[in-house]
Order: C-alpha cells, then sequence, then structure tokens
C-alpha cells in the first residue's frame, strides 16, 4: 500500500476525493490516500508541498503558479475544475459600503500571503482600475477569521469563493457588494517534484481514479441534496454551483499556462516567469 499525502480546501469542489476514499476506490488500487483538510488554503498549502508535509494539493492555479515561480520544487500535472472561480466581495452587513467602488484603497482581509484571497484583489483591483500599490492587506487566517475582522472593522473586505461564503450572507453576518470571476481555470492538481519523480505511476493512477469521478459528478443522484447537506447550503445555490462548475480531465496546456502566466505578470502578481517545463508536467 502506497501513501499519498493530499491538501486540499474543506469545500464542495473537494467532495470528489471523499466519495473516491470512502467507496475504497483508491484503496482497491494500493494506494493509502490521505486527504489533510486545509482552511487556510492555498498560501498554507504551498508551504505544506514546500515543507514536504503534502505529496500533492489540489490548488487554486494563480497561486501555485506564483508560487512554482518564487521556488516551490512542484509541478503542475493537471487541471481539476476548468471552470473561473467565483470570487465574491463581501463587507460586514452592518458597513456603509454599498458598492465595490466604495471600497477602493480600503483594507482587504486575506487568509495569507500569497493565497487567492490576496492575489485576487490585485485582479480586483485592476479591473476596477485602482491603483494596485495601495492596496492593505489584513491576514485573517480563515473564514472565521474574516467574520472577526470585518463585523471589528480591522478590515473593510473580503474575497471568497461566492457559494462557500453564502450562508453567512443569508445570516445577515456579510453582504456581497459584487463578484470576480477568475481569468483562467479555477483549480490544478500539483505534485512535489520528490514525490513525482519516485512514483510517477503512482500520481497516474490516482488522477486515474479521481478523473473517473469528476467525470459523471454532477450526474450521481442527489449530489445536490448531499453537498447543501455537508456544507450547510441551500439546495437552489448549489444546483446553481453545478450549473457554472465545469470540471477537467485533462492537462494543462502551454498555450493557458503562457497565458496564465502573462496575465498574472502583468497583474503584478509575479515578478518574473518561469518555463511551461519548470512548471507543468505531463503524465
Amino acid at each position: 500500500m502506497k501513501t499519498v499525502k493530499i491538501a486540499g480546501v474543506p469545500e464542495h469542489f473537494n467532495l470528489p476525493w471523499h466519495l473516491c476514499i470512502e467507496n475504497g476506490e483508491f484503496e482497491a488500487e494500493n494506494i493509502d490516500l490521505q486527504w489533510k483538510n486545509v482552511p487556510e488554503g492555498t498560501g498554507k498549502m504551498c508551504q505544506m508541498l514546500r515543507d514536504g508535509e503534502a505529496d500533492m494539493a489540489v490548488i487554486l492555479t494563480e497561486g501555485i503558479v506564483k508560487d512554482i515561480t518564487a521556488g516551490n520544487p512542484s509541478k503542475i500535472v493537471q487541471i481539476y475544475v476548468q471552470s473561473p472561480l467565483i470570487w465574491g466581495i463581501h463587507v460586514a452587513a452592518k458597513s456603509d459600503f454599498e458598492t465595490v467602488k466604495d471600497l477602493e484603497n480600503k483594507k482587504v482581509a486575506i487568509s495569507r500571503i500569497g493565497s487567492g484571497s490576496q492575489l485576487m484583489a490585485y485582479v480586483n483591483a485592476n479591473e476596477q482600475g485602482w491603483n494596485s500599490d495601495k492596496l492593505q492587506f489584513e491576514i485573517i487566517n480563515t473564514i472565521d477569521g474574516a467574520v472577526e475582522a470585518l463585523t471589528n472593522e480591522t478590515a473593510d473586505y473580503f474575497m471568497w469563493e461566492r457559494f462557500m461564503t453564502k450562508p453567512l450572507v443569508d445570516q445577515g453576518i456579510f453582504r456581497r457588494v459584487g463578484d470576480c470571476p477568475t481569468p483562467w481555470p479555477s483549480f490544478v492538481i500539483t505534485v512535489r517534484d520528490e514525490f513525482l519523480k519516485k512514483n510517477p505511476k503512482v500520481v497516474e493512477k490516482v488522477l486515474e481514479v479521481i478523473n473517473k469521478t469528476t467525470h459523471d459528478f454532477a450526474q450521481i443522484p442527489d449530489i445536490d441534496k448531499t453537498l447543501a447537506e455537508l456544507f450547510n447550503q441551500k439546495v437552489e445555490d448549489i444546483q446553481e454551483w453545478l450549473k457554472l462548475t465545469q470540471w477537467s480531465q485533462k492537462h494543462l496546456s502551454e498555450k493557458t499556462f503562457i497565458k496564465i502566466q502573462n496575465q498574472l505578470f502583468d497583474l503584478g502578481i509575479i515578478d518574473k516567469k518561469s518555463t511551461f517545463v519548470e512548471t507543468v508536467k505531463a503524465l
């Protein structure tokens, strides 16, 4: 039995992994897939890959491209979710901010430096025509930290996946003033170089198993009700999310990689570029 330590956010996107584990599909291939929930998100997972605490990660595209450019010894082996991630722009329900325009030069809550919540603040600033050099950040670690920061006014707004944050909007804790979709595929599967070099066949098998499940995920009977219950969501919100979410079983092409990297460079998120070969490994 080969042990594989994999990290991902505790969100609806990753339910396919849990289903495969529960159904013994990895076990049937002689793989002990050990899933680690990482509510802190991308910045923390990048660190886990660097430290060898994780062999693989299901991670935001922009975050891992940035970190590989900065020396993370890992490779992107596949796109996991092709559709953009829709980031909701949230303020405290009782705040005076009414529109996204009101948030210029205001402080943004982010989970960690290098996290998606920080990188998307740059994307949003660019779209709004703001000076991104004036962005101010408050590190809050998790979504609970964001609730605290916005409620106590130590930060002014918070960007997080729209559907996962919807219960906080429904409860009257946050108000959503806008959306900011990623201009690239949202999630990729990444493997630490050392692990990939030693275990290419194991990684191939992991991808084979997960791809089979994501291919038919939306057709699983009552999957909308299952997701709604697990993630404290309304069934109609999950149904909308399922319609918008497009899984992928494909490699990240060189053309797509160059486009993503150029966008990150133009946004000032990365200050140097790496090559396709240094970043992506097609199995």
